[in-house]
């Protein structure tokens, strides 16, 4: 293996200038610092996580957890957070196990803070933990746990698509995205749209809420050929997430059924990849590359101050586009 002493030699430099350099540190020249760079490289240098902690009391590692990995959401904003992350001289480890034992690996590692990606299970599985000298930071599940978090105004983002809808004259909206089983971050879209059509002074049906085994999208295709094959259909539809959109939107393909002449959709999930579906979806939610920053930044305070709490809210807005349109009499 390849140790820092190996390239100090190779390079005709001192210890401390090569670990200095591999850390990016602004105390070495920028000339030298890539001529370290470059003979590490040459020599195919790999950092040993447990030997840096031991020097500076720190990993350069973050533990994420992660509760799957066919969630189309999740799966951008990882990508993005772990570009914000490298950026600053960390690594991201991946870990798909349960929170406990997720996180009882990377205390073994020495990571110097965690990532948890709040669900159902996760946040059930919180009140489980020992208190832990590393920081832990949850997206998703603001309110639910003892531990900082940053999080989307879930809510508000469900009540700016029944508005937008609304606006548009619909009275018939439905909400597809209620699971079978009890989950804290679904239940605060359904409230909120039971709410907002109530507020709005609209006839409310429990009916309206559909329920469905999962949040994939086979789950949101199944939901919507069940509403369609009703003798009356709504106009409109609020999905609960982008993968139950695309199943969804063939659902309705697959009806005869256009959007938006027949049926206007706006999906939760503000994600690039909506413009890129069969209709561009109106969305609403939190860009993704703000939350991304969020998520970075306040992972980095929390290593520099770790016995410390934050909560981030964000505010939703909403993306207009081809998938709603003015209800046609």
């Amino acid at each position: 293996m390849v140790t820092i002493k190996d390239i100090a030699d190779r390079a005709g430099v001192s210890f401390s200038t090569v670990s200095k350099a591999l850390r990016d540190s602004p105390l070495v020249q920028n000339k030298t610092k890539q001529h370290i760079l470059s003979i590490a490289a040459e020599m195919g240098y790999q950092p040993n996580i447990a030997a840096r902690s031991l020097v500076s009391r720190r990993s350069g590692a973050i533990g994420v957890v992660w509760p799957s990995i066919e969630r189309a959401a999740l799966s951008s904003l990882l990508t993005l957070i772990n570009e914000q992350l490298e950026k600053n001289g960390y690594i991201t480890l991946l870990s798909i196990s349960n929170v406990e034992s997720a996180i009882e690996i990377f205390r073994r590692y020495q990571v110097d803070a965690v990532l948890v990606f709040g669900d159902r299970d996760s946040i059930s599985s919180f009140n489980n933990l020992i208190p832990l000298q590393m920081p832990i930071l949850t997206y998703g599940a603001a309110g639910y746990t003892a531990y900082s978090a940053v999080d989307v105004n879930r809510g508000q983002a469900v009540r700016l698509a029944v508005r937008h809808l609304v606006g548009l004259g619909h009275r018939n909206i439905a909400y597809i995205g209620e699971p079978q089983t009890h989950d804290p971050l679904q239940t605060v879209k359904i409230e909120a749209f039971r709410e907002e059509i109530i507020d709005l002074g609209l006839p409310f049906d429990e009916e309206a809420i559909i329920q469905m085994n999962g949040l994939a999208f086979h789950d949101g295709y199944m939901a919507a050929r069940s509403m369609l094959e009703k003798t009356s259909h709504p106009t409109a539809v609020i999905s609960g997430g982008i993968d139950m959109t695309r199943g969804i939107v063939r659902a309705i393909g697959e009806h005869g059924l256009r959007i938006p002449q027949d049926i206007s959709i706006v999906s939760y999930d503000n994600l690039p990849q909506m413009e890129d579906l069969d209709v561009p979806m109106t969305a609403v939610g939190v860009a993704i590359a703000n939350i991304t920053t969020a998520i970075a930044s306040t992972i980095l305070e929390l290593i520099e101050s770790p016995k410390s709490l934050k909560t981030v809210y964000l505010e939703p807005e909403l993306v207009v586009r081809q998938s709603t349109s003015q209800l046609r009499e």
